[in-house]
């Protein structure tokens, strides 16, 4: 039996705000936090994921005081990354208020941190987030897609390929694939880097950049794909959850 797909609004949060660019560049104010998680939640999201991107840029935890008051307002599990470090810093995003955990700068910078959380609190809280776009240094990324670090705008040196292969050893639950390359531009999802890693990946996939239409939502649940993400194209009102599902409803995927 499959399981159905989930349909995850996502909230990039910077200094209190939500906010949304191209390739995490010029920055929109999109809204308060708390307000469109409580939104989200009444208009049928799956889940929720509260990404603070500031956080690792600008050497700090992630704000703990708007993942609490964003959990006291969904009734759906609240994923939470940005600026995570260490075991104690997933003890304390547990206790606010997270379901789980996102991980990827930290990780990448001693991916240790991936097998100390999977083993301290379970697979089920933890998921990697990497961030990939394509590149020609064949050398460091022989699939074609690196992982990058702070928002797109580092390389970490590691193939995107590689690296889910050893966070699936290592213990993590599930892979929030987002391409950096479409991220923001509406112009649909990477297929074919989702493509890719959906092959060597074993663990739920989450797709992530680029969802502009209902169209391009039905194109990456065709791939298999366990979740799919976006921000822009709810947090603008382009598109609802509701016709989301519907579009995927009607092409014969099943949803929640």
């Amino acid at each position: 039996m499959s399981v159905a797909l989930r349909v995850i609004p996502c909230l990039d949060v910077s200094g209190g705000r939500v906010v949304k660019g191209v390739h995490f560049q010029n920055l929109a104010d999109a809204g308060d936090p708390v307000e469109l998680a409580r939104v989200y939640g009444i208009e049928g999201a799956d889940e929720l994921t509260f990404l603070d991107v500031s956080a690792s840029v600008e050497d700090r935890g992630t704000m703990m005081d708007v993942v609490t008051k964003t959990a006291e307002q969904v009734f759906i599990p609240l994923t939470v990354g940005g600026g995570i470090r260490s075991v104690e810093d997933v003890a304390r995003l547990l206790q606010a208020g997270a379901d789980k955990i996102s991980v990827n700068t930290a990780a990448i910078t001693r991916p240790d941190l991936l097998s100390e959380i999977a083993t301290q609190f379970g697979s089920q809280v933890l998921v990697l987030s990497v961030d990939a776009r394509r590149t020609e240094t064949s050398g460091v990324a022989p699939s074609g897609f690196e992982v990058t670090t702070h928002g797109g705008r580092t390389s970490a040196g590691l193939d995107a390929l590689a690296w889910v292969r050893e966070a699936q050893d290592r213990g993590v639950g599930e892979i929030l694939l987002n391409s950096m390359d479409h991220d923001g531009t509406t112009k649909g999802f990477d297929l074919d880097m989702t493509s890719q890693v959906r092959e060597i990946c074993s663990i739920p996939l989450i797709a992530s950049g680029g969802a502009g239409t209902v169209e391009d939502f039905i194109n990456v649940a065709r791939i298999g794909v366990d979740a799919v993400l976006a921000a822009s194209v709810f947090h603008f009102g382009t598109l609802t959850i509701s016709q989301v599902k519907e579009g995927l409803r009607e092409a014969g995927i099943e949803v929640r």
